[in-house]
């Protein structure tokens, strides 16, 4: 699997990904960013947002991945948002299609699922995927995650949910 580390954007970072500005988001970074995260600015308004409302939410939403050594911007990966009142967090990745099939997706999952098995108040991670995303689905295969049912998602559509329990015992 690909080494990957995903990096914290400030405020700063977020709002000038929002306004296209890539040399400041990268600047507010402190690391070289790329024109997908500014392609996703929709995710990055919603996240500013969401932080904005709940400051704590600034540890779990979206941060961009780089695979490591190089540096280089793959994709983006986080949580929806602290766990909420059951303890479930919603997972979410995106891979630049430029370092598709390359096992990032699935470095990065494996590092978001460490980062909310490390978490106490966590006692589940939730998955939402299009029926058709087939390298979404496979993405997750191995990881622990059960299909519990269907939700209508107003932008994408209908979603199977899956889920997996924190710290789940491994063969």
């Amino acid at each position: 699997m690909p080494a990957i580390r995903f990096v914290k954007l400030p405020p700063a970072a977020l709002a000038a990904l929002v306004e296209g500005d890539l040399d400041a988001a990268s600047q507010a970074a402190g690391t070289p960013l790329s024109q997908y995260l500014i392609d996703e600015n929709w995710l990055w308004r919603i996240r500013l947002e969401d932080i904005t409302k709940n400051p704590e939410a600034a540890e779990w939403i979206a941060r961009p991945a780089l695979a490591e050594p190089e540096g280089i911007v793959v994709g983006h990966g986080g949580f929806h948002g602290p766990p909420d009142g059951d303890g479930v967090v919603e997972v979410a990745y995106s891979v630049d299609p430029g370092h598709r099939r390359q096992g990032y997706a699935k470095a990065m999952l494996r590092s978001l699922l460490d980062r909310a098995d490390a978490d106490p108040r966590v006692t589940a991670v939730r998955a939402s995927i299009r029926p058709d995303n087939v390298g979404s689905r496979a993405t997750i295969k191995g990881f622990g995650f059960k299909k519990i049912g269907e939700q209508w998602d107003p932008e994408d559509g209908l979603e199977d949910v899956y889920l997996r329990p924190a710290k789940p015992t491994r063969n």
